[in-house]
Formats: structure tokens, C-alpha cells, sequence
């Protein structure tokens, strides 16, 4: 896994400093600890940061091509490079290394963009084309590797891997954005479709960007997309069976490496999977490691150790206390943007325990998207069967009515949260769902802000991403709309650049055979009921897994790692959350309102209300603006 950064002119060639190229790299250090290079030609620049896992002594980059007319920086992996290296040497091709990279820039000659569609991979690269005199971006279809861009005031276009990298060149000017500012307090994390810093964008997932020169720069081009409008045919017992042997083929496509390799495992039914089939093709032990909690209640190390046994695992656990709240400032500087996922802090604490003694670390992240895994997707199913009984405008007079003056139970689970089942159900199924899957009410967030921020807000709402992304879907149902929906979203802004910055933040490359695009595909083919059964999600997943797994493994309740934040604000963190009203950060943007800052620290405190996930988005907001922006 890599860092990569460039610069290019698009209008003319000037010429290209490779000292700020080399600090656009440097910066990104952490994700390739092994080594780094810049090259330079007129109007073009690129850099690279290497960690080694395939071709490990081969394979320097940027790489350039025998001709030199074509040089490529690359972050990811490509699983497949092995067949596709065979079909361009048949076509002709020399290969000078034995690794995935330079299949990159074959692949680009033969083929062009279509190249995109023969890649089976996470990656995010740059190709400059001398001959063309172009730059082609491109990123991987789910999101997993990020890219980041943005046009300078001198002409330039610079990308990087993380934001840092484009911050490390002088003439990027650092403006906060109040839109994505909006965003970040509904979902907890700034999306993929914007940035906090306003001019910088983010490559969407499954899309490219070719610069050519002498041409403005272009909207990027869609080349991949997840379809839930079709159905799979056949019968449960063959459905099943394909889905064991698609799984069985990612997981092996991304045990290849040149380095220690292992898993990730939590004792859930996504991490068990991915060991029990690592476990089945490889001839050595599996590595394996997992972390507890202090606390009882939210401690899995029971069940990981169940597996580790049954499976022989090489297996290592640690213990991390739940106030584990010291890792704000590393979290936010891995970060960049405000990250308000609380999980975050396990994860991190995780992927520092592998990278002990591992390079690669294979995760079931992505299952719960494609299998329709989260509690979410049951509630969503059961108000659009509510929802379809009623004419609109009933509802809407009826349930918004109750839900406007129903008592908000913030402390009780979902199924119990009258109001906001109430309130849901007036709305229709997108804008329900969109509500759903947020963090910080759009109430809370107009009491928040003040009426200057909503002016420069300009009516934009962050929801309608989601009511757009549903409403446009290549879906038959509720459930595939929804789901496509996170795809287009929560798993690349949440999910994957979690997992991104917390395992690059440590130098290890994180790997996810549940999103191999095969099996993701096929995952939504799959007809309703196989997918969601009687509340029961990942249906077929979890019965396919019945072969390798304990039921009490496969159907017990959803855990997930839980980061105690509400208790943390009303116990040591209950000053910093008082404070927050008196930040100069925060205040002094102009943006929020102190007064309301401090009745939901207080009303958090008193445990009038639970406002714990607010609050510790209003924190990392703070320090990332702070390190950002400056106080």
C-alpha cells in the first residue's frame, strides 16, 4: 500500500518543482514507510510513497515505461494482475518486474480506459500520457483507496492520497466549507462528493478523471456502478453455493503477498467468515488478532477465541480500556477532515496490534452493505410496509403529528424510539431513510448554527444526497434502494475511510474480500428474502456459513465495537464538553451558536438528554478545524 501525490498543468507545461512535489509525499510517509521517489517533466510532476507487499526488492515508482512515454503512481493492489499480465504478454508485452504495477501501464497502452473494467482491485493511481499529453486518474469501484484533488490559482491540478498531501503545497488556499461543515454534523463524517477545505474534491468511487491539455478540466466520468435491478434465478441450495465459492475466491485473490499476512477478527459472522476461508486455503496457521474491552458488555474477545480454536489460528488479543479518549489528536492528524465514527479508536487500536506482526490484514468490512446486514435495513423494510397502507398526505398529518409531540426517549433502543419511528414514517421512504441514517438531527443542527451559517448554507440540506442517490437507483424495492444508497455513501465516506487512514496510519495494508466487486454484484442479485429475512439480515450469508460456523457465532445479536462517548461526557470528558461553548474555534468561525453549545452539554450532563455522539462530533470538529485552519 502506498502514498501517491502529483502536480500537472493542463493549459501549458510549466515547469514543475519536485521539492514540493517531494513534500506533498513526504507528508504521506506513514503509507509507505519504505521508500519514495518524484519524478518531473515539463507541466508534470509525481511522487510516490512505497510500503512493500508485492515484488518487494522490484517495482520502484513512479514508474515509467520502456519508451518513457508513459509513468505511473499507484496506490492498491491489484488481485488479478497475474491473468492480465499473461493476456498482454500474448498480445505482446515485455515485462521488465514481476509485480502489479507495471501491469498498470500495459494494461493502459492495450487498452486505454477500458483497462478499468479488467481490474480486480483496490486502487487508487495516475497515469501521465506524453504521447496523449494527458493525466488519467482513476479510483476503485468501492472507495477503498482514496484520492484526493484540486485546481490551483496557477493552472495546476494536484491530487493526493489524503487531504495532508495537497495542504503540503503552498498555494493551496485553506477555506473552511459551511456545506460540508452541515454534512459532517448530520452523518458524522464529511462525504465523498466534498471536502471541509472548499475547492478540493474527492475522486468519487468508481469513477476516473482525464485531464487532457489544452482542455478545461472535465467532471469526472462514472465507469462502475453497483445495479440492484436485477434478480438472480435458481434455487436457494445453488444461490448458496455460488455465494460460498465467490466468497472462497476473494478471500484467496487477496491472500497473495510477499509479506506477513493475516485477519482481523471480531467473532462476528463477517470476520469469522473471511478466517474460516483464509483458514481453509492457507498450509500454515492464520494469523490473527482482535482486541477487548473492559467492559463486559461490549467485549467479543469470547467469541473471537471460540474461532481462533476451532480454525488453529496463531491468534493475539489486548485489552484497551473503553476511555480510551487519548487518541483524539492522533485520530484527527490520520483523519485530516472531522471522523466522528467513535469506532475509530478500536479500530485503530486494532490495526496497531496487527501491524506487530503483520504486513496485510484481511477484515469482513463490506458484508453488512452488501447482505443487508445492519438493523437499519429491518426498520426501513417494516415502515415501508406501514407506509404503503396509507396515502401520503395521511401520513403525513397523522404520524407527524404524534411524532411532534411524542417525549424523545434517546436512552431507549431503536424499536422504542416512538418518536423517531413516528417522524419517519410521515416521510417518505428516502427522505425516512435519509433521516435515518443520521447522527445529529436537522432540528439540532439549525439550533446549532447560527443564522449567518444558514444564510451561507443556502438551503443546502445534507440529506438530500441520500433522497437523491434512492430516488435514482437502479432498484426495485425499498431494501435495494437503500443499500445502494450506502454504497454511494456511508462505505466510502464512513466504512472504507476508516479503514483507510486508521490501518495507514500504522503502515498496514487492510484488505477487504467481502467488497470483491464479483461478489458484490452477485450480492445484489439476490432477492429480497434472501438477503432479509424475518429481521434476520445477511440471511443467505449466514446460512451458506452454517458449514463452517457455530450458530451461536452466525445468529447472535450484533455487537460491532462500541466507544462509550455518552458516558465519557458526562464523567472525564464533561469539562471539555462545557468548553466547547467557549471555543475560539468553533465561535470565533462565526458558525455556531454558543448558548445552544451549551445547553446540550448541560441538558448531556444532567442526563436530560443524550447528546454524547453530538458532542463528540462538535470535538473532533474542533480539533480538525484547530489543525486545519489554525485557532
Amino acid at each position: 500500500m502506498c502514498g501517491i501525490a502529483g502536480i500537472f498543468y493542463p493549459a501549458m507545461p510549466k515547469p514543475v518543482d519536485p521539492v514540493r512535489v517531494r513534500a506533498m509525499t513526504d507528508v504521506q510517509a506513514h503509507r509507505g514507510p519504505d521508500g519514495g521517489d518524484v519524478w518531473t517533466a515539463p507541466g508534470v510532476g509525481l511522487g510516490h510513497r512505497r510500503l512493500s507487499i508485492i515484488d518487494i526488492a522490484g517495482s520502484p515508482q513512479p514508474m515509467r515505461s520502456a519508451d518513457g512515454s508513459l509513468t505511473v503512481t499507484y496506490n492498491g493492489e491489484i488481485y488479478n494482475f497475474v491473468e492480465l499480465r499473461a493476456e498482454l504478454q500474448a498480445r505482446g508485452a515485455r515485462f521488465v518486474t514481476s509485480g502489479d504495477t507495471e501491469v498498470l501501464l500495459h494494461g493502459w497502452a492495450a487498452w486505454g480506459p477500458a483497462l478499468l473494467d479488467r481490474l480486480n482491485g483496490m486502487f487508487a493511481f495516475a497515469i501521465h500520457d506524453a504521447a496523449r499529453g494527458c493525466l488519467f486518474l482513476a479510483r476503485d469501484r468501492m472507495g477503498v483507496k482514496p484520492l484526493h484533488y484540486a485546481e490551483l490559482p496557477d493552472g495546476a491540478v494536484v491530487f493526493a492520497s489524503e487531504l495532508k498531501g495537497l495542504l503540503a503545497h503552498p498555494l493551496l488556499r485553506r477555506t473552511p466549507q459551511i456545506t460540508a461543515i452541515e454534512d459532517y454534523l448530520a452523518f458524522g463524517y464529511v462525504p465523498d462528493d466534498t471536502s471541509i477545505v472548499a475547492g478540493v474534491k474527492k475522486l468519487p468511487a468508481g469513477h476516473f478523471l482525464l485531464i487532457e491539455r489544452g482542455k478545461p478540466v472535465p467532471a469526472p466520468s462514472r465507469w462502475w456502478d453497483v445495479d440492484f435491478s436485477r434478480r438472480a434465478t435458481g434455487s436457494r441450495r445453488a444461490l448458496e453455493e455460488e455465494l460460498v465459492e465467490r466468497m472462497r475466491a476473494a478471500v484467496t485473490l487477496r491472500m497473495v503477498a510477499d509479506v506477513p499476512l493475516g485477519a482481523f477478527l471480531s467473532g462476528g459472522v463477517d470476520s469469522s467468515a473471511v478466517v474460516a476461508l483464509m483458514a481453509e486455503a492457507s498450509p500454515r496457521a492464520v494469523k490473527t488478532c482482535t482486541i477487548g474491552f473492559d467492559v463486559a458488555g461490549v467485549d467479543e474477545r469470547g467469541y473471537a477465541d471460540v474461532i481462533a480454536k476451532r480454525f488453529a489460528t496463531e491468534h493475539r488479543e489486548r485489552i484497551v480500556s473503553a476511555d480510551d479518549y487519548a487518541l483524539i489528536d492522533t485520530l484527527v492528524a490520520a483523519f485530516d477532515e472531522p471522523f466522528a465514527d467513535a469506532s475509530a479508536l478500536a479500530t485503530y487500536r486494532v490495526c496497531e496490534l496487527a501491524r506487530e506482526t503483520v504486513t496485510v490484514a484481511l477484515s469482513g468490512d463490506g458484508a453488512d452493505e452488501a447482505f443487508a446486514g445492519y438493523r437499519r435495513y429491518k426498520f426501513q423494510a417494516a415502515e415501508e410496509r406501514v407506509r404503503a397502507l396509507l396515502p401520503a398526505s395521511l401520513r403525513s398529518r397523522v404520524f407527524g403529528t404524534l411524532g411532534r409531540h411524542y417525549p424523545k426517549a434517546d436512552w431507549a433502543p431503536r424499536g422504542f424510539r416512538a418518536k423517531t419511528t413516528l417522524l419517519a414514517l410521515a416521510e417518505d421512504g428516502a427522505e425516512g431513510y435519509a433521516r435515518s441514517v443520521g447522527v445529529t438531527t436537522p432540528a439540532l443542527r439549525a439550533a446549532l448554527l447560527t443564522d449567518t451559517a444558514r444564510k451561507a448554507l443556502g438551503g443546502h440540506r445534507a440529506e438530500d444526497r441520500y433522497v437523491r442517490a434512492m430516488r435514482d437507483a437502479p432498484a426495485r424495492d425499498a431494501l435495494d434502494r437503500a443499500q445502494y444508497a450506502d454504497f454511494q455513501h456511508w462505505l466510502p465516506g464512513d466504512i472504507l475511510t476508516k479503514a483507510d487512514r486508521t490501518s495507514m496510519a500504522v503502515s498496514l495494508e487492510a484488505r477487504e474480500p467481502l467488497l470483491d466487486y464479483k461478489l458484490v454484484e452477485f450480492a445484489a442479485t439476490l432477492p429480497d428474502d434472501l438477503r432479509l429475512r424475518h429481521g434476520q439480515g445477511k440471511w443467505l450469508m449466514k446460512k451458506a456459513m452454517e458449514r463452517y460456523l457455530p450458530k451461536d457465532i452466525l445468529y447472535r445479536p450484533k455487537m460491532g465495537f462500541v466507544t462509550p462517548v455518552g458516558a465519557w461526557f458526562r464523567g472525564s470528558l464533561a469539562d471539555e464538553a462545557a468548553a466547547l461553548a467557549r471555543s475560539r474555534t468553533l465561535i470565533g468561525s462565526g458558525w455556531f451558536d454558543p448558548r445552544a453549545i451549551e445547553t446540550i452539554a448541560a441538558d448531556h450532563r444532567a442526563g436530560r438528554a443524550d447528546h454524547g455522539r453530538t458532542l463528540w462530533q462538535l470535538v473532533m470538529l474542533e480539533r480538525s478545524m484547530a489543525r486545519l485552519f489554525g485557532a
